[in-house]
């Protein structure tokens, strides 16, 4: 279903987006909430994760929320495929229980953030303009889970692990740039790191998007996932 944005004249661009659930009831509400918030358009709904895929190439919509649970491919499937075809779209991962296994599969398939789908109407539109803005969005509640279990799993080694190329993209970062990632992960904006480096916004601004380029990273998200999965971050 394709909902248009209304005929009224308005200068600010519209953030797009489409939601992808299995459950019709959880759709209609989605869009129930975002379609009649200012600057918001519902531009479509995906009952499965092929459809998600597809209408992700045809609307090309600014955040996609997607369920990590349906029918086809999953949700995990679906954000990679988004990721791999180079599209704009950001994605904004949906669950219904905060120890959800795939959560942290999305995160390292490219997805730009969680949230509990019992968040909020006001949290759920604030998700969406901070991804839309190429921030990441992770529920507290969902990354100390993900965080407890990766905890209790053996500890990768330099020689044959995931950790090895984490840690070298980590070398390429200065002293105040890890300082700075250290803050993303636990979720500070630029304005709230600013304030606690003592540094002027812009300046945070310009350090996250060199952290970004050194690390190969998307956007903040997979820079958080990177430093976890690096030690970087303790568990």
């Amino acid at each position: 279903m394709i909902r248009h944005a209304d005929g009224a004249a308005n200068d600010e661009p519209r953030i797009k987006i489409v939601v992808a659930d299995d459950d019709a009831l959880l759709q209609a509400g989605l869009e129930l909430i975002l379609g009649t918030e200012d600057g918001l358009e519902v531009a479509g709904r995906a009952a499965d994760g092929i459809q998600a895929v597809r209408l992700c190439h045809e609307l090309v919509p600014d955040v996609i929320l997607m369920d990590v649970r349906m029918p086809g491919i999953d949700g995990v499937e679906a954000t990679r495929r988004i990721v791999a075809a180079g599209l704009p779209t950001r994605v904004l991962v949906l669950t219904t229980f905060h120890h959800d296994e795939y959560v942290w599969s999305a995160i390292r398939a490219g997805a730009s953030g969680f949230l509990l789908k019992r968040a909020s109407p006001e949290r759920l539109i604030d998700a969406v303009r901070t991804v839309a803005a190429g921030q990441a969005v992770l529920d507290p509640a969902v990354t100390r889970d993900i965080l407890t279990r990766l905890a209790a799993q053996p500890a990768p080694t330099r020689s044959g692990s995931l950790r090895a190329p984490a840690d070298a993209r980590l070398e390429r970062l200065t002293a105040r740039e890890r300082e700075v990632l250290r803050q993303v992960a636990q979720g500070l904006s630029n304005t709230e790191i600013a304030e606690l480096l003592s540094l002027a916004e812009s300046t945070v601004k310009t350090h996250v998007k060199r952290i970004l380029a050194k690390l190969d990273a998307r956007d903040r998200a997979q820079a958080v996932a990177i430093s976890y999965q690096s030690g970087l971050m303790p568990t």
